[in-house]
């Protein structure tokens, strides 16, 4: 006989068994949490970018409208990024010592990019805008806007903005130069692109576009007042070719030089950046500069006061004449002085020509 089916009987769950469901959701919902969070840290948590790493030209901002003056800003490594009004700021690297958080000139060196100089194709000053744009809206031109900074003992006309006359205490020679505006008279003071603007053309800046340049070009971290005949003779060289003959100002001169290129992530020549290494080897703690700030008032290498003051003469010209080629030596081509092992050839030297400086940077048979 058939035996008897009982019929299943559903029961419900135990207490165990509900404990231990109740556990398992718990546990999974604690997985997705512990997931959750540090995905939701990185998308709101600020990136800090590697100073070191820009790919292109650091200097692609363009300068805010409402900047004052002399607040020219400057740029920050993104080619498209939105305009800003903040100064560079280098990676911060301890002193020597350790002691300071302030970035240093050598600190901010290591992390240039060191490359060979581009053909200077397609250079025109006139790309960078200098004094044609009034980049901080303060109605006045930069000139003005550094002889100001720069000079003491001004008299500026009513208009706030034009200098009529100064004492500049020159930088690049050491010496006290009076200032007094003129035809004949203007030139003895010039404003100086410490990064020259050919030299940074060939290091960068052709592949930037027409705002990055204008704020280059008038960006007072990058000029200086001095002496007219010492610009002239540095014209376009960098660091390896040319450094300022009042050896108390290198350390600074070359500091601006590195905070300049770092800002704008404009690259070194290997030369260029062992000069500008032995000269902060001799003040490793030197700081980047101040944009805003005139370097004259720096006691390390601002003239004594019994320095000579130079007048300007009537008979100033408008520009310093270049230095005379010699002709003791003479290399019919650059090939030729690369034979003889004596290229490159710098404005001064034996054998130097301009007929051989063919981008007339005072480099000749680079």
């Amino acid at each position: 006989m058939e035996a008897r089916r009982r019929p299943r009987r559903a029961h419900a769950a135990s207490p165990v068994h509900a404990t231990r469901a109740r556990h398992g959701v718990a546990l999974a919902l604690a997985g997705a949490l512990a997931l959750a969070g540090p995905l939701g840290l990185v998308g709101c948590a600020p990136l800090e970018t590697d100073a070191g790493s820009a790919a292109g030209p650091a200097a692609a901002r363009s300068p805010s409208p409402a900047a004052s003056a002399p607040d020219t800003a400057r740029p920050t490594p993104a080619a498209d990024e939105s305009p800003a009004t903040s100064s560079p700021t280098p990676a911060p690297a301890a002193s020597s010592s350790g002691a300071s958080d302030t970035p240093t000139a050598l600190a901010a060196l290591a992390i240039l990019e060191v490359k060979g100089r581009a053909p200077q194709t397609g250079y025109d000053r006139d790309l960078f805008a200098y004094r044609s744009v009034d980049l901080d809206r303060n109605g006045c031109d930069t000139r003005n806007d550094i002889l100001r900074r720069d000079l003491v003992d001004q008299e500026v006309r009513p208009d706030g903005c034009v200098v009529e006359s100064g004492t500049l205490l020159d930088p690049y020679s050491g010496i006290a130069i009076a200032f007094r505006r003129g035809q004949a008279t203007s030139a003895d003071v010039q404003i100086d692109h410490v990064v020259a603007l050919a030299d940074a053309w060939q290091k960068g800046a052709q592949r930037w576009d027409a705002a990055t340049r204008e704020s280059f070009g008038n960006d007072p971290l990058n000029l200086l007042a001095v002496d007219g005949p010492s610009n002239q003779r540095k014209g376009a060289g960098d660091a390896a070719t040319w450094l300022p003959p009042n050896r108390a100002f290198r350390c600074a001169y070359v500091a601006r030089q590195v905070a300049v290129k770092h800002a704008y992530g404009l690259w070194v020549t290997a030369a260029e950046r062992d000069a500008i290494a032995r000269v902060l080897a001799t003040c490793p703690d030197e700081p980047l500069p101040d944009a805003h700030a005139s370097p004259t008032t720096d006691p390390a290498w601002t003239a004594p006061d019994d320095a000579a003051t130079h007048e300007p003469t009537p008979a100033a010209t408008t520009e310093a004449p270049a230095p005379a080629d010699d002709v003791t030596v003479y290399y019919a081509s650059c090939t030729q002085a690369r034979a003889a092992g004596a290229a490159p050839l710098h404005r001064g030297d034996p054998g130097y020509r301009s007929g051989l400086d063919r981008d007339g940077d005072g480099i000749a048979c680079e």
